[in-house]
């Protein structure tokens, strides 16, 4: 499979799994607890999936893709990880306006990277 078909696929992943995080954080704010069982998974895998989708934009851009696809994923992980220290320390001030960012650069980035054309790899 073409590494921009895999980076297709993971930012689609990554673009799902980010719009679950408000929905669980709904959840928990309708008073149950099962919803920061649901948020906190879900957030640790979003850095991985950040990370392997900075990997694969990064192949690409090697390839002969577009060097906005690898800047765009460090920003979305670097954004992440501060989520995710913003969680752990309750600083609601930065994880909500945050996480709004993130969603959408993550999900704008999932449809810009499946709108791009083929050019190489």
């Amino acid at each position: 499979m073409k590494v921009l078909n895999v980076l297709r696929l993971t930012a689609g992943v990554h673009a799902l799994a980010i719009c679950l995080q408000p929905v669980a954080a709904g959840v928990y704010l309708d008073g149950s607890p099962g919803g920061v069982r649901m948020h906190e998974p879900i957030g640790l895998a979003l850095a991985f999936l950040g990370l392997a989708q900075l990997l694969l934009a990064t192949i690409w851009w090697w390839t002969g893709g577009r060097w906005t696809a690898p800047a765009a994923s460090l920003l979305i992980l670097a954004g992440e990880v501060v989520q995710i220290a913003m969680g752990y320390s309750r600083q609601l001030a930065v994880h909500v306006p945050l996480g709004i960012a993130l969603v959408t650069a993550t999900v704008v980035f999932a449809f810009w990277v499946n709108k791009r054309q083929v050019v190489a790899a």
